[in-house]
């Protein structure tokens, strides 16, 4: 079972100046031809380029590389990565189709970013209107029309600004509280000039107002001001724009959620409205800051950045979003721990991200969608250095073999292959992984027993290994030793797989089965196997999917748990042990992010952190304090948790502190030690610093370290290790893949 492919989970907004950026490699690549200049720009704005080359929208990051490429991490649920799917990343992937890229911004759900042409590019959620396109939402960029010479772009949540090398400012999407300055409340999907406005340099937008900063200093306000955030000395919400009272000669600005700041010319930084412990309708100098070039603010914390490279920061800290190695809040600005030659900031909800001048992208705070761009999903307090991806992304474990993602699509597989589900033609097994020929641009992997799926980045299924139920999907029982396409399967987001039978979980929140179905766990009101996709009936609206042997697992939008399948140790949850051919709601769990399902046993993370277990625990595999043969639902011990991936008799956790934990069965050294029994669950402490992917079939386990290298342990007969030998481990070692 993958803890990568199945749930989402798994796998914020102003920064602006022209310095190289490497989130991989390739620094000393020549960069893109600059856009055109405001012909009315003044050369001590910091804002007067469209070259803000690093982006936080609220739970999403964006960077441009020297290249002119695009790289986004975080969560992407209406596909504001641009990658093509609606899967978070918690390792940057590159926007489809886009070079030339010199400028972006990110809003709550959709993205924005300017080519060297001046063209504007906009993808993500479109339910306002706010990416100008006139479609639905995007998950690939798409061109917004008439927007050209284009110098200077801001998102609000659902809101997109503009400013045109003539100085005017253009806005569309959502206008409920004026922040369109169009003098109305009525919603725009096109493009609207704001009145009054001219020789306009930048924009700058959070949540549902919008500021403007002109080229004589002066900034202008508009849209909702219930916390006084336009400057104005009211809390009156303003359709048109009006001039933020008592500044001039500012150099730079950055906008909050309920609050905004100000650069002057001689350094020092003014705030109004709620931001930061600040609370008044007009401008007020933050004390004890003074030498700022630049600010970048979110809903609640600042970011300033000093003319000699360091970062001082204020407001809540909640997830360490200040840099400080706490978690506690100040209104004071205090300096962010460790960093220097800061060249660029952007702060997201409760994520803030630095550049520096050597180009390296540094990242702290919040991580739960995967953020912060370093691979997992373990909050920082103190900013770590975005990685280069030179290994694996995702894996999967079979009963006696490995697959694993490479970074750049390809899929790698080892182990036994008396079934060809290695799937490179051959039926001999291997002890050192081997490339499956003829799959590219693949993103997730699954595996069990001996038949393995791999989901492509253009939503296509591909099976091949054991076909004896129909697994494959492919209308008859013959096995596969190379990969072949399911028919009939598009725009697929997730894949899992049981034992005889698969599933795919489709963007529109729908979930396909096919192969065995004698325990119902195909979940169409039968018992009788299919060998092709078929749709599990009552199901609508799912985010999440996780198969055991012969029982399935979804969450649903709401963060109800849903099950059906195989229910004889009460791995269902429904407080029987009938089988069921029709999902049943899991009662009790409301706020459900992720599931994972083991062979007998479930396992639920809810969004507090906290997990629960269900089904039978001989060996303590639910993660409790011992083990269980009552099938009652026990909470998991593990707190601040992150992600559980369960297999036979055993499972492993995450934390959000870098924890791994695990418990279960040690027949084969599974639990990383010698220990013959445990207490309880046991942090594998040579595995500090989390996970991005992990997967066990119960009897060994593959996972892939921040730095994207495989570690693998528990049972080798097969090779199913990677590490050149047959010999069985009982600590992670290091695969030979990458």
């Amino acid at each position: 079972m993958s803890m990568t492919h199945t749930t989402p989970s798994w796998g914020r907004s102003l920064a602006g100046v022209w310095l190289g950026l490497c989130l991989f490699a390739g620094c000393a690549q020549p960069a893109p031809e600059a856009a055109p200049e405001a012909a009315t720009a003044s050369a001590e704005i910091k804002r007067t380029s469209p070259r803000t080359r690093l982006a936080a929208g609220q739970r999403h990051s964006l960077a441009i590389r020297p290249d002119g490429t695009l790289w986004t991490a975080g969560e992407n649920n209406t596909g504001q990565l641009g990658d093509g799917t609606r899967v978070d990343r918690p390792s940057p992937v590159q926007v489809v189709g886009l070079t030339g890229v010199v400028s972006v911004a990110g809003g709550a759900y959709h993205s924005l970013a300017v080519r060297s042409n001046g063209t504007l590019w906009a993808w993500g959620g479109n339910g306002f209107g706010q990416l100008g396109t006139g479609t639905y939402g995007r998950t690939t960029p798409g061109q917004v029309p008439g927007m050209s010479g284009i110098s200077s772009i801001a998102a609000g949540w659902y809101h997109t600004l503009a400013v045109k090398s003539d100085g005017t400012v253009w806005a569309w999407g959502a206008n409920d509280t004026c922040q369109l300055g169009d003098g109305t409340t009525t919603h725009r999907s096109n493009p609207t000039q704001v009145a009054g406005l001219n020789n306009m340099v930048a924009v700058l937008a959070r949540s549902d107002y919008s500021l403007a900063l002109r080229s004589d200093g002066t900034l202008w306000a508009w849209g909702d001001n219930f916390s006084g955030q336009l400057g104005d000395g009211t809390k009156i919400q303003r359709c048109s724009p009006v001039q933020v009272q008592g500044l001039s000669g500012l150099t730079a600005a950055a906008a909050g959620a309920h609050g905004a700041l100000a650069v002057k010319s001689n350094g020092t930084v003014w705030a109004w409205g709620s931001i930061g412990g600040t609370g008044s309708t007009t401008p007020s100098q933050v004390t004890d800051l003074t030498g700022i070039i630049d600010v970048s603010a979110s809903d609640y914390h600042v970011l300033a950045q000093r003319v000699d490279g360091t970062v001082w920061a204020w407001g809540t800290n909640s997830s360490g979003q200040l840099g400080n190695g706490t978690k506690v809040s100040t209104s004071k600005p205090i300096q962010v721990a460790g960093l220097t030659g800061v060249v660029a900031t952007a702060a997201g909800t409760d994520h803030s991200l630095a550049m520096r001048s050597d180009g390296s992208v540094w990242a702290w705070g919040g991580n739960m969608y995967g953020q912060l761009a370093n691979g997992a999903l373990t909050r920082y307090l103190v900013p770590e250095q975005v990685p280069s991806i030179m290994g694996a992304v995702a894996v999967a474990a079979g009963s006696q073999y490995s697959l694993a993602v490479h970074y750049d699509g390809t899929v790698w597989a080892w182990g036994d292959n008396g079934r060809g589900q290695l799937g490179d033609g051959t039926l001999t097994r291997r002890a050192i992984p081997v490339v499956v020929p003829g799959l590219t641009g693949v993103i997730a992997v699954a595996a069990k027993g001996d038949s393995s799926l791999a989901l492509r980045s253009d939503g296509t299924v591909w099976a091949w290994g054991n076909n004896g139920f129909g697994q494959l999907g492919n209308g008859t029982h013959n096995d596969r030793v190379t990969p072949g396409q399911v028919p009939g399967l598009t725009s697929v987001s997730a894949i899992a797989i049981g034992y005889g039978s698969a599933l795919a979980l489709k963007y529109d929140g729908t979930v396909w089965a096919w192969g065995n179905n004698g325990s119902g766990q195909l979940g169409d009101g039968t018992f009788q196997s299919r060998l092709v996709p078929t749709q599990v009936q009552g199901l609508a609206g799912i985010t999440a999917i996780s198969a055991g042997s012969n029982h399935v697992l979804a969450v649903r939008y709401d963060g109800t748990v849903w099950a059906w399948g195989d229910n004889g140790f009460g791995q269902l949850g429904d407080g029987t042990t009938i089988d069921r051919s029709t999902p049943v709601l899991v009662p009790g769990i409301s706020d459900g992010v992720s599931v994972s399902a083991g062979t007998s046993h479930s396992i639920a993370v809810r969004s507090d952190g906290t997990g629960w277990g269900w089904g039978i625990s001989y060996f303590g595999e639910t993660l409790g304090w011992e083990g269980s043969f009552e099938p009652q639902m026990k909470p998991v011990t593990v707190r601040d948790l992150n992600t559980v991936v369960a297999g036979f008799r055993l499972s492993l956790a995450t934390d959000f502190i870098g924890g791994v934990w695990i418990d279960g069965n040690n027949d084969w050294g599974q639990l990383g030690s010698d220990l013959d029994v445990s207490d309880g669950p046991v942090r594998i402490e040579a595995l500090e610093g989390g996970l991005t992917a992990a997967a066990t079939s119960g009897f060994h386990l593959v996972v892939v370290r921040p730095d994207s290298t495989v570690w693998t342990w528990g049972r080798n007969s097969d090779g199913e290790l990677g590490n050149g030998t047959f010999l069985d481990m009982h600590t992670p070692m290091r695969s030979q893949l990458f």
